[in-house]
């Protein structure tokens, strides 16, 4: 992960003065979280599916252990095989106990009580939790570009699952509820990852927070025992599609776009979740889509690229160029 300003005041001034942050180098971190964005579009409908058979907690238990078994083919069989000590470990672990443990587990419950739109609409408010807590955090406010990026990001959500009814209320308040919570435990997983000091590559630190996120799933599962089936070679498949795309793929892209972005420039991009949501809805359900839903993803779009905005003392520095070398070489 990138590191804030106060953990590289020693490595820069042992090495001098940083290069500043190039245009490129951020265009990349951007074009990594859409691209994990758009794959985690797909996820809510996958899980949806397979919970009607594998209960909450068993699907990401088997999700993050097939998950970590792949990345640690991926780590172990690498040329360079420098990693984290183990404080840095330990630290890498908590981030995964809270955006791959905590995170989905509420998620899942979320999703399972409340309905699709309900889930779409709350994920869209996330940006501005973690924006309130970023401002808690770092004591700065953000400009009104952004903030307004982020508001017109929301109405055009809003727009895009208006009309959202049916399913249980009292069941939909509670899963409406636990997506909230999931929004907090989501931006307290962005500030904690931004502040690993390991220098490991995204492919080691993702490795690390996936084996911390299946164990805690794994413990969490054995609660669900009595409810335990042996899963259709269907289900299993959507769990390797979860695992190996939506799991591997998009978190190695998101801690990637994580080093060169702030965490709520970073989330606010995932308001793409919804608009792309709708095409795998039309695409793979064969569901219609209205015009307000259309003129809502125009809006949502509009809202994201507004709130990508950022002045330059909002800018995380760039690593010095000892730092950056040795960042690339663990890479």
């Amino acid at each position: 992960m990138l590191l804030r300003d106060g953990d590289l005041a020693e490595l820069t001034a042992a090495a001098g003065p940083a290069k500043p942050v190039r245009r490129h180098g951020r265009a990349l971190a951007v074009s990594s979280v859409l691209v994990a964005a758009l794959i985690w579009s797909t996820s809510f409908a996958v899980t949806k599916v397979a919970l009607a058979e594998i209960p909450p907690m068993t699907i990401g238990a088997i999700r993050f252990s097939f998950a970590a078994l792949i990345l640690a083919a991926v780590v172990h069989t690498r040329r360079d095989r420098r990693l984290p000590t183990v404080r840095q470990r330990l630290f890498i672990g908590l981030a995964g106990l809270l955006g791959i443990a905590a995170y989905f587990a509420v998620e899942n419950l979320g999703v399972d009580l409340a309905t699709a739109s309900d889930a779409t609409l709350i994920v869209a408010s996330y940006p501005i939790i973690t924006l309130a807590l970023e401002l808690v955090m770092r004591r700065a406010m953000p400009s009104v570009v952004r903030l307004a990026g982020m508001v017109i990001a929301i109405g055009g959500v809003w727009l895009v699952v208006r009309g959202g009814t049916g399913g249980d209320v009292a069941n939909r308040l509670w899963g409406d509820t636990l997506l909230i919570f999931g929004g907090l435990v989501w931006a307290g997983y962005n500030l904690v990852a931004q502040h690993d000091t390991s220098g490991a590559s995204p492919v080691v630190v993702t490795y690390y927070q996936t084996l911390a996120g299946a164990l805690a799933f794994i413990a969490m599962s054995l609660f669900e025992t009595d409810r335990w089936v042996w899963p259709s070679p269907a289900n299993l498949g959507r769990m390797l599609f979860l695992a190996g795309l939506c799991s591997v793929a998009a978190f190695l892209l998101y801690n990637h776009g994580l080093r060169g972005l702030l965490p709520s420039v970073a989330v606010n991009v995932l308001n793409i979740v919804p608009v792309a949501g709708l095409v795998w809805a039309a695409s793979l359900a064969g569901e219609a889509i209205s015009v307000r839903q259309i003129i809502g993803g125009a809006v949502v779009i509009v809202g994201v690229a507004s709130g990508l905005y950022q002045r330059k003392s909002d800018r995380p520095r760039a690593v010095s160029n000892a730092a950056r070398s040795n960042t690339e070489d663990n890479a």
